[in-house]
């Protein structure tokens, strides 16, 4: 299966990497067909690994996952669009998400906030200890159930991805082989 030709003309050549001043020192690596062809087992890696730095890396996702695919031998164009499953957009529920689930793992104790009508005097004074501690401290507080959630998620969604674009490809394939099938008869 291979992308649509409108598509081709995006994806650069060895030629044109090596005549990128950014990048020319990269093109012995990203020359290699293995991580520009469109099959089964490396695009479902590409997005696999997309996904998993998307998710847990929150800076130079991109580069991360572009290293690995070189490194795994994955779609390279798979692994880079998919890192954009974290964007603006999804970032405060995914590491909320995280971070709730990395209290569980760890088996903190979820915060039991007062309403403010029954007890504005305990959350007036919670609301004034919490505006003390600086950024840094309160970064260290969530740290480690964050880092846990994430990890926790990057592995299942990346996981989850590689095994749903291997059977979508299956179930095209399949559907392909049966039309022809079918025309035939």
């Amino acid at each position: 299966m291979s992308p649509a030709p409108w598509y081709q003309r995006w994806i650069p050549t060895e030629e044109k990497l090596r005549q990128s001043r950014w990048l020319a020192w990269l093109a012995p690596w990203l020359g290699r067909p293995s991580l520009w062809i469109w099959s089964r087992h490396g695009v479902a890696l590409g997005v696999a690994l997309g996904v998993f730095f998307g998710m847990l890396v929150p800076i130079a996702q991109i580069p991360a996952s572009a290293i690995a695919a070189v490194v795994l031998r994955a779609n390279l164009p798979a692994a880079a669009a998919s890192t954009f499953v974290s964007n603006p957009i999804t970032f405060a529920p995914v590491y909320y998400l995280a971070y709730q689930l990395g209290n569980v793992v760890l088996g903190n104790e979820p915060e039991e906030r007062a309403p403010a009508q029954a007890n504005a005097d305990k959350l007036q004074k919670q609301l004034t200890e919490e505006k003390q501690l600086g950024f840094w401290q309160r970064l260290k507080l969530m740290g480690k159930p964050l880092m846990v959630g994430l990890s926790i998620m990057a592995t299942a969604f990346g996981l989850f991805s590689y095994v749903l674009i291997s059977l979508i490809w299956f179930a095209s394939r399949w559907w392909r082989e049966y039309k022809a099938g079918k025309g035939r008869a």
